[in-house]
């Protein structure tokens, strides 16, 4: 799989502050991959040098292996965090404005526009100056004026910002389609069960570096601590005959269900042995090994 984005030895310092310690990343195409990192990590300083704002001190960024230039950011959509819409003009005017500086000519970034207004139901904003939005129906008009030139790379930065559970859904599922359709996107945020749902691949920053990338599955399995988790029916023995070297935790009851959990951590990896010792012990359900969550690993490497 090739790389969309690739950045070699990135550094950018602010006064007494290093956002980038020589950061490298590869972003492949098709993926739809996370940046993640507490407040202060460098995630934003990335963004921005992606997007052409900003440049690195040292190091360098390609674009579908060609070093980036200016004009390779018309092949990106980029929704930052800080919205910034011009509250004065009218939706329409604005969004038309927008897509004009993409590229896009004026008829076709019109057509394109009232297609888009009339899937989501907005006809009646066009005419409306966007002061008189909501910060909802606002971040709605950017986000469609990120994506309507159809880019290579869409970047969102905390997309699901300000949303209530019902459009931050129309959100996460438009991303999902352009994602079908070929774009790749490269999602910064702090939600992790965004992380979980959505994203293929991640990358950790943490102090301007990068601590931890790859695909989730992978870092999942490497982080993995041997825990297992039984359901099944009925109350079971009060204590289980468990190998040596495994704990088990007190069993839980599902009070809908009459079912009961346990989970056991075991001092080596012991799928097939452990259930076979318990299966006979009781009516089993369920057995599965319990991997870390991203947000456990993220918390676990950031304070390592």
């Amino acid at each position: 799989m090739s790389n969309v984005l690739e950045a070699q030895g990135l550094k950018k310092g602010y006064q007494n502050f290093t956002a980038l310690k020589g950061l490298d990343l590869a972003i492949p195409e098709g993926a739809i991959y996370g940046l993640l990192g507490p407040n202060g990590a460098g995630k934003t300083t990335f963004l921005r040098m992606v997007n052409q704002i900003i440049e690195p001190d040292q190091g360098h960024l390609y674009f579908s292996g060609e070093e980036m230039t200016p004009a390779h950011a018309r092949k990106i959509g980029y929704l930052p965090e800080e919205r910034g819409l011009y509250k004065k003009m009218k939706v329409g005017e604005q969004a038309l404005y927008l897509a004009q500086l993409k590229g896009m000519p004026a008829a076709e970034a019109k057509e394109k526009l009232k297609a888009w207004f009339i899937r989501w139901d907005l006809q009646s904003w066009w005419d409306k100056k966007v002061e008189e939005l909501s910060k909802g129906q606002a971040q709605k008009i950017q986000f469609i004026t990120t994506v309507i030139h159809e880019p290579k790379v869409l970047i969102f930065d905390e997309p699901f910002s300000g949303f209530d559970p019902v459009n931050a859904t129309l959100i996460r599922d438009e991303m999902l389609r352009l994602h079908s359709e070929g774009a790749t996107i490269l999602l910064s945020t702090h939600r992790m069960e965004s992380v979980e749902e959505l994203c293929t691949h991640i990358a950790l920053l943490n102090r301007g570096e990068k601590v931890l990338d790859g695909k989730i599955q992978d870092i999942r399995e490497s982080h993995r601590s041997n825990t297992y988790r039984l359901v099944y029916r009925g109350e079971g023995p009060e204590t289980f005959s468990i190998p040596e070297g495994v704990t088990a935790s007190p069993k839980i009851a599902d009070a809908k269900t009459g079912h009961h959990a346990v989970t056991f951590k075991a001092s080596a990896p012991l799928s097939g042995a452990l259930m076979a010792q318990l299966a006979p012990q009781c009516d089993p359900i369920s057995f599965e090994e319990v991997l870390p969550s991203m947000n456990d690993i993220f918390i676990q490497t950031v304070q390592a």
